[in-house]
């Protein structure tokens, strides 16, 4: 058996079904494939978070996940390079006096993120200024942003699009404060192999056209394919 943590709280790699309540995604489909390589049956592990996803890893809840590449999460995780580039945007009100993504950074300034995302992580290094208030999850960041008041929504920006045209007399800044690589993880503990054979099967994915054709099949706009990694590691077979 192969458990994948998958996290719902990024609509570009993973949904549920509105009808069923089924996970499926990008992310789903590379779990499934993987599972199929190895020979094994999968099992969905799913969370509504990114920060509930890594823990899963990291406690080794899950054999695989699917997280954004940071530091702080390389610690515990060992990742494969990543498969999709995914942007981070601003979200700000219409009478808003930021123009900017460089203005976000001032004193007094309150940003909303998704606690435990890769926003939080990043944002959480980079602010020097600003005020970080966290939402229990990224979906739920514009909620929390229009209910705390707060300057600025952070997150992933197809979910910031969603989220204003169902809140009218918001505006996204102007391209992006960061690039996302999202990548598969496989706890360290299980060994430089195994991290090795989930190197070659993302970079199998990516060459062969899995990943590029998943992101059409599921009518993601906005990501991108990640590059090729310089080499590759051993086959998972």
């Amino acid at each position: 058996m192969l458990r994948a943590s998958i996290n719902l709280g990024n609509p570009i790699l993973a949904s549920a079904d509105k009808m069923t309540g089924a996970p499926g995604g990008v992310s789903i489909d590379l779990a499934r494939a993987f599972a199929e390589r190895l020979g094994v049956d999968l099992e969905l592990v799913v969370f509504d978070s990114a920060g509930k996803s890594v823990d899963a890893v990291v406690n080794e809840q899950a054999d695989v996940g699917f997280f954004a590449i940071d530091p702080v999460r390389g610690a515990h995780i060992a990742f494969t390079e990543a498969y999709v580039l995914i942007e981070g945007s601003y979200l700000v009100r219409e009478a808003s006096p930021l123009r900017n993504n460089d203005e976000v950074d001032r004193e007094g300034l309150r940003v909303t993120v998704g606690k435990g995302s890769a926003y939080d992580l990043y944002l959480t290094r980079e602010l020097k200024n600003a005020r970080i208030l966290r939402a229990p999850t990224s979906p739920a960041v514009v909620h929390t942003f229009l209910e705390l008041d707060a300057d600025v929504a952070a997150g992933v920006r197809q979910q910031l699009e969603a989220d204003s045209r169902a809140h009218p007399g918001m505006r996204l800044l102007p391209g992006r404060f960061m690039v996302i690589r999202q990548a598969m993880g496989v706890p360290k503990s299980r060994g430089e192999k195994a991290a090795r054979a989930l190197r070659a099967f993302v970079e199998e994915t990516k060459s062969s056209g899995f990943v590029s054709n998943a992101l059409r099949r599921h009518d993601i706009e906005g990501a991108s394919v990640g590059p090729a990694a310089m080499s590759v590691g051993d086959d998972p077979q």
